[in-house]
């Protein structure tokens, strides 16, 4: 639900792939940073400054332990560390489709092109698997403005507003519903 705000070059030493089990501690830890640093206000303090990581390490062993074919994650790596990551779960909705469900950059690495590359890769990986369904949806929080922005750069439309919650560890916010009709026009714009 976060991610950067314009497009700068992809650092040449970035790579993405699919991500493993080895990846869980990684990107539990840049998914609770992501958290801390954008969340403050719709999820509780007393969550993001407690067991946000120890709640994001049991979600992620989760989802990376017994892998699934109807959903995906792919991480982007610079020197063998995990800088960025997209998790996607396929055919989530009956009318807006395959739900994009995290994507983060680490904050360093903001404004690097690594947040529309990770978009990019995760709408070529949903044509490939969903060929005749391309839609695809994601949740923003209503304050977080950037990746609002992020996401309309990158052709998402706002369709809905509602009061999003109760998230892990409590708390309710607005968010709105990105859509994208279909994922190829996504890959069609970086070819």
């Amino acid at each position: 639900m976060e991610n950067e705000t314009t497009h700068g070059s992809i650092p040449q030493e970035i790579i993405f792939r699919d991500a493993s089990i080895h990846d869980v501690e990684a990107i539990a830890a840049l998914h609770a940073e992501s958290w801390r640093r954008h969340y403050r206000g719709a999820y509780l303090d007393s969550f993001l400054d407690g067991d946000v990581l120890t709640n994001r390490l049991a979600e992620w062993g989760g989802r990376l332990t017994a892998p699934s074919a109807d959903h995906f994650t792919i991480v982007a790596e610079q020197s063998d560390a995990v800088v960025g990551f997209v998790h996607m779960i396929l055919d989530k909705d009956p009318h807006w489709g395959t739900l994009l469900d995290n994507l983060h950059v680490t904050h360093r690495l903001k404004r690097h092109g690594i947040g529309r590359e990770l978009l990019v890769e995760a709408a070529s990986e949903l044509v490939r698997r969903r060929p005749d369904d391309r839609r695809f949806y994601l949740w923003v929080l209503a304050q977080n403005t950037a990746a609002q922005a992020f996401y309309m750069a990158c052709g998402g439309t706002r369709v809905e507003t509602t009061l999003c919650g109760p998230f892990p560890g409590g708390g309710k916010a607005l968010g709105h519903r990105m859509a994208w009709p279909d994922a190829v026009a996504l890959v069609t714009t970086q070819a």
